[in-house]
């Protein structure tokens, strides 16, 4: 379902006899909110936005100044496939926050990715994202009891979650998502569903949309999906490696048809941007305590900040170049997670680029040898540094960043980062049962 206006929202709600209208949005840490209203409500809420206590979400604002307003974006406007009243749909639009005066608000996730889009749009770009999500079923959210045993590609008997992921699809494609591929991961329980690559923004939104959908399949179908990165130790975490290419003028900016790897001087420029930043913007893109459990050598994540034409242990890959498809030409960052914000995260790797077409950053060679097999001597001599190994190590790294203050804007970067110290502050104190079963009988 396309809509394009306000009109169209209003006509498609009384002609379906629509229930009623969420109003989607997320906080800083990318939790999705949600509120409903009812078709009566709708024209007020289209011409004005529905006002909220901002103080109650987390990263928002203070308590005396908690007037927020949602104002719905009418060509996000869709049916919720696994919601509604009997036969009366239930439908939901993302929402862009403003201050009681209209103006946008500064600690909305979503206006930080827009407005830097914007930015990037008077140069003639537009950027375009497609993010590959990982995750797991299991049995319920008390633990990690799994579904099957399956691996890489396994088909039934093996893969359990086949009808799972195709309800899921079919979910997502009565949304206007559009689905590539499906399979089964590397890990027992572990799967993926592919999206088509759209522009940042409406993929932002899907992505939140993709993740509330798996769950809610999930839900139905009587067992738990998550986003978590490293769920189950022993076993490969969840990552979202983030395809990414800039057009101008309709064409790939990415694509030259005569150098090397197909790669245009702003394609590599925008590549070393992103090697030269990674360690500052690693904790948008794995904001969690748990995130760096999966950024470990040898389970394929990768942790060390090299590029490669094929090499899958590096951190950016350029996937192989086909004849005659120089929109696919593209740059895949895989060090981040599915569980993060993605309107931050799109916004931080956007900006990381930006900035290495803008300075015209050097692209270092391509590593293609297995880093994971090389000695730290051998990386050292190679120039081949390490991703931050915690949080905590992550957060200062980003405090410093001129680069993620700019792009998230004063509020948002001192409200993340806030919020980061006090979770590693909660899990540094926390006495955890490694320590008890290897410390307790001997100390």
């Amino acid at each position: 379902m396309i809509c394009k206006t306000a009109d169209d929202v209003r006509k498609i709600v009384k002609e379906k006899n629509v229930s009623f209208i969420q109003f989607w949005f997320t906080d800083v840490l990318g939790a999705l909110k949600s509120f409903a209203i009812t078709p009566d409500e709708l024209e007020e809420g289209i011409e004005e936005g529905m006002g909220f206590d901002g103080s109650s979400i987390q990263g928002f604002c203070r308590i005396h100044e908690s007037d927020m307003i949602a104002k719905p974006d009418p060509t996000t406007f869709q049916f919720v496939p696994w919601r509604g009243e009997g036969d009366r749909p239930v439908a939901r639009m993302f929402c862009d926050i403003l201050q009681p005066d209209g103006t946008p608000y500064e600690g909305d996730p979503r206006y930080v990715l827009k407005r830097l889009l914007g930015q990037v749009a008077e140069k003639g770009y537009t950027f375009y994202v497609g993010p590959e999500l990982e995750y797991f079923y299991f049995k319920n959210d008390q633990g990690t009891g799994i579904l099957d045993k399956a691996g890489y590609f396994d088909a039934r008997p093996m893969d359990m979650g086949g009808d799972l992921r195709r309800q899921t699809i079919f979910a997502l494609q009565a949304m206007g998502i559009q689905v590539e591929y499906s399979h089964h991961e590397v890990a027992p329980s572990q799967h993926e569903i592919d999206l088509r690559y759209a522009e940042a923004l409406n993929m932002a939104d899907i992505t939140m949309t993709y993740r509330m959908t798996v769950k809610e399949i999930a839900h139905r179908n009587g067992v738990y999906a998550t986003f978590m990165p490293k769920p189950i130790f022993g076993e490969n975490g969840s990552g979202m490696h983030v395809h990414q290419s800039l057009f101008k003028d309709g064409k790939n900016a990415f694509h030259s048809k005569d150098a090397k790897f197909n790669l245009s001087d702003i394609a590599k420029h925008y590549i070393a941007g992103i090697l030269k930043h990674a360690p500052e913007i690693v904790s948008i893109t794995n904001q969690w305590v748990n995130s760096y459990k999966r950024l470990v050598p040898g389970y394929e994540a990768p942790v060390y900040v090299s590029w490669a034409n094929r090499n899958r242990s590096a951190m950016v890959r350029v996937p192989m170049y086909k004849p005659g498809k120089e929109a696919a030409t593209r740059m895949e960052f895989r060090a981040p997670d599915p569980s993060c914000n993605p309107y931050l995260a799109f916004a931080v790797m956007l900006g990381a680029g930006m900035e290495g077409i803008e300075n015209k950053y050097p692209l270092p060679d391509p590593i293609e040898e297995d880093i994971f097999e090389m000695t730290p001597a051998e990386r050292h001599n190679k120039g081949i540094t390490e991703l931050p190994g915690n949080l905590y190590s992550a957060i200062l790294e980003t405090e410093k960043s001129g680069l993620v203050k700019k792009v998230l804007g004063e509020h948002i970067f001192k409200e993340f980062i806030d919020n980061k110290k006090v979770e590693w502050d909660r899990y540094r104190t926390h006495v955890s049962t490694f320590e008890l079963e290897n410390y307790l009988p001997k100390l």
